[in-house]
């Protein structure tokens, strides 16, 4: 036998990549990637199922119309459903509101609100029925003890900018009270949503994502328009809904773009002094009409989530925003109702959005419609309260 010297070195030959492993070993690796992301994308349209590829209320709206700003399409009905809603159909009469009924004359002994605003007030994602629109006039209606009729003429991207240009439709159906439901888009300044897609309400959905992706890639960059892309995939819907189920992780996230900060921003000052020349605008044609105004902020989802929050960092204020337009509402004559100090004793509103859509869902408008109800009939509009309208009816016997 023949011994081997243990700790003599050994000489080994490792194998070389050939030229062509070089480029094979990266391209099952993208494959792979490319393979879990349509896995993952599968399973999230599974769990979070869509009708079409898009939202198909676009087909019944134009965004931009320089004559008219954000309108409906007269007559034009469709369904959609998107990730987080149910089937919903929206339905526009001949004014191009979101409405089974055309709006009319107004019959006697009827109190007529016509309510003003942008997405919310529309009730995106809703079936109509289940609206703070559709349920808010009943609800009025049993608390008051008279009849109470609604006329929404609210749009998505219809801000106070086009409002108060277009002031003379709110005027012409006769409302005995104007309502106007504000969030945070109506606080936008008017160029940010200027580059909205589906100019004639005919265009496909690919066509209008397309659009999209080329107006993100002029306001920013490559990396903006991927962003876009990214955001509009079902992957990123289900990602952000169990993420933003979450209070925590969903304020954490809202944090991040700085619009809740006690002091606001330069460009949160540029946007509140142009809502400032909007609201001075629709509040003086209001009052020339002789008509009353009531505005009110809704609440958004990061908003509710940070006032049921016990603590939040310092610096951070989500009621401050709401202090701002009541001060702009009110230093120009309108009636401001204060729904924020209400949301405190509403911990149900947490789940009352979609978690990544954004709208509220059927549990926020079911507790919008109580909260506008009460301070609707708290005293604020004398017409709207129960004293007021057996006082007339005692004076109508007499």
């Amino acid at each position: 036998m023949i011994a081997t010297k243990t700790n003599e070195p050994v000489s080994r030959c490792e194998p070389k990549l050939r030229r062509r492993d070089w480029v094979v070993l990266p391209m099952v690796g993208v494959l792979t990637v490319i393979m879990l992301a349509v896995s993952v994308e599968l399973i999230a349209m599974w769990m979070f199922p869509q009708l079409g590829t898009g939202a198909a209320a676009e087909e019944c709206m134009v965004f931009n119309d320089p004559s008219t700003g954000a309108r409906g399409i007269p007559h034009c009905r469709v369904w959609e459903k998107m990730a987080e809603s149910e089937l919903t159909q929206y339905r526009f009469n001949s004014s191009g509101y979101r409405a089974d009924e055309d709006f009319g004359p107004k019959k006697p002994d009827t109190y007529r609100i016509v309510m003003i605003g942008t997405s919310f007030a529309t009730g995106m994602r809703m079936p109509i029925e289940k609206t703070f629109a559709a349920m808010l006039p009943l609800e009025l209606s049993r608390r008051t003890g008279r009849k109470v009729e609604l006329y929404n003429e609210a749009l998505p991207y219809r801000l106070p900018d086009t409002i108060a240009r277009h002031f003379d439709e709110v005027v012409k159906v006769q409302p005995d009270l104007i309502l106007w439901i504000l969030n945070d888009t109506d606080i936008k300044s008017q160029s940010e949503v200027k580059l909205m897609p589906n100019p004639d309400g005919k265009s496909s959905f690919a066509v209008r994502a397309w659009h999209r992706i080329q107006a993100s890639y002029a306001a920013g960059s490559m990396m903006d328009s991927v962003r876009f892309a990214f955001r509009h995939t079902r992957t990123a819907t289900m990602l952000n809904h169990f993420l933003y189920s979450s209070q925590s992780q969903f304020v954490k996230a809202s944090l991040i773009s700085g619009e809740y900060l006690a002091e606001p921003s330069l460009e949160r000052k540029k946007r509140l002094k142009e809502f400032d020349g909007s609201a001075a605008s629709i509040e003086a044609q209001a009052a020339d009409a002789g008509i009353p105004l009531v505005a009110v902020l809704m609440p958004d989802h990061a908003e509710t989530a940070m006032i049921l929050m016990d603590e939040l960092p310092p610096g951070i204020d989500p009621n401050r925003l709401d202090q701002d337009v009541r001060t702009i509402v009110t230093s120009h004559g309108a009636t401001y109702i204060d729904l924020f100090p209400e949301v405190r004793e509403q911990p149900d509103l947490q789940h009352g959005f979609f978690p990544s859509e954004g709208h509220p869902n059927a549990v926020g408008h079911a507790i919008f419609t109580g909260l506008l109800a009460r301070g609707l009939t708290g005293g604020v509009v004398p017409a709207l309260t129960s004293n007021a309208h057996s006082q007339n009816g005692q004076r109508h016997r007499e």
